[in-house]
């Protein structure tokens, strides 16, 4: 597991209290701003109330980003206090929690464009599920929650082979109901939400050279494996 060589109980750990307490409040800052989009999506709020209170939301993740990667050069560089698997698998996640507050942005921008899915079967479910997991992928990365981990990797695939099964129908045209192209642009980005929570959570789970694992669609991972010599990942054991 990538966590394990360092979480010890060390002085490293009271110094890494600060970098764990800001992505805490950028995945809270994720999920508000992913709340707030879909809403607008889903024609429950208009865009212009909450436009600027989504950008500011990912100000703030962007901001936590940045302060993180300044807090690794110092204790890398300056303090020599963050081993460099710690800090390689920091530099890797923060990046991830970064991209799903843009993937909010774009499904912000698809309601500026007049789309509403409200009508549609279905979306609120999705909405409701993604929130979920994104609390969940907190959680867990936050108790460092092995079992969990591996659950909730397993609970991504599922929502990503369905997220690209809805897609191939509306390519193929087995799904004639109103707005293809903006539910299949919709589908993608709550796909890559999806993607990028996994990749913090393969931190838990997997080997550090595994990291961004998950980011492939699962049969290019079991190629992965197989070219490894069989060995499945261990979040899909």
């Amino acid at each position: 597991m990538a966590f394990s060589f360092f979480r010890r109980g060390t002085d490293t750990d009271a110094r890494l209290d600060g970098i764990e307490e800001t992505i805490r409040q950028m995945l809270a800052d994720d999920q508000h701003a992913f709340a707030l989009a879909m809403s607008a999506l889903l024609g429950e709020v208009d865009v212009d109330e909450i436009r600027k209170e989504v950008k500011r939301t990912d100000r703030r993740v962007n901001d936590g980003e940045r302060a993180i990667r300044r807090e690794l050069v110092v204790h890398a560089s300056v303090a020599g206090s963050l081993d460099t698997p710690a800090l390689l698998v920091y530099m890797s996640i923060v990046k991830d929690i970064e991209r799903v507050g843009d993937y909010a942005k774009n499904l912000l921008d698809l309601a500026r464009d007049g789309v509403d899915l409200g009508a549609h079967d279905d979306w609120s479910l999705r909405r409701d599920s993604i929130l979920r997991f994104i609390v969940d992928t907190a959680d867990t990365f936050a108790e460092r929650h092995v079992e969990r981990a591996r659950e909730l990797l397993q609970q991504g695939d599922g929502l990503l082979d369905r997220f690209d099964d809805e897609v191939s129908a509306l390519v193929r045209g087995e799904d004639a109901a109103p707005d293809p192209i903006a539910r299949a642009l919709a589908l993608r980005y709550l796909k890559r939400v999806i993607a990028h929570l996994t990749n913090v959570l393969s931190s838990v789970v997997m080997p550090l050279d595994r990291l961004d694992y998950f980011d492939e669609d699962p049969e290019d991972r079991e190629s992965e494996s197989e070219r490894d010599g069989g060995r499945p990942p261990e979040g899909r054991r």
